[in-house]
């Protein structure tokens, strides 16, 4: 990235890859964290966070070359940026361009954080499944053992 004036700052482009636009302003970390990207797995990853929009007041991006979302991870995106676009970039083209929607239910996105919680233990192997209760601020309950996880609580449910 290099500085073009004061207050716009220039982007490289990305051949081949996914781009998430329209991140809240200092949400792009947590995105990188749900998506475990730690950059110890060789993809170039490019960040901006709090960069003007006409869109939002503030936005982050985040660029990964040579890596297309899957569509559990698009889900989990949904979590922590649910306003977020992804363009998925083939060859300098944009070949697919999502507008993020959180779903009413998540089918094995995340481990509930309760223990003990029958997706959880070992012997059962059984996928977690959540229903979204509201959207503003994200609160989901398990439909399991009932528990609630609230949108602050979320990202620490990925890193458990």
């Amino acid at each position: 990235m290099s500085e073009v004036g004061d207050d716009k700052i220039r982007i490289v482009k990305i051949h081949n890859g996914t781009v998430i636009d329209h991140i809240k302003a200092g949400m792009a970390l947590e995105v990188l964290k749900i998506l475990r990207i730690t950059g110890e797995n060789g993809h170039v990853v490019s960040l901006a966070m709090n960069i003007s929009s006409s869109k939002i007041e503030k936005k982050d991006i985040v660029k990964v070359e040579h890596r297309f979302l899957k569509d559990e991870e698009v889900a989990r995106i949904a979590l922590v940026a649910p306003d977020a676009t992804i363009n998925l970039i083939k060859d300098n083209k944009l070949i697919k361009k999502i507008h993020i929607e959180l779903p009413d239910t998540l089918t094995d996105i995340m481990k509930c954080p309760n223990q003990r919680c029958v997706t959880n233990k070992e012997r059962e192997p059984i996928h977690s499944k959540y229903q979204v209760i509201s959207h503003k601020p994200i609160q989901l309950k398990c439909l399991y053992c009932w528990t609630l996880v609230e949108e602050g609580h979320i990202i620490s449910a990925f890193t458990s």
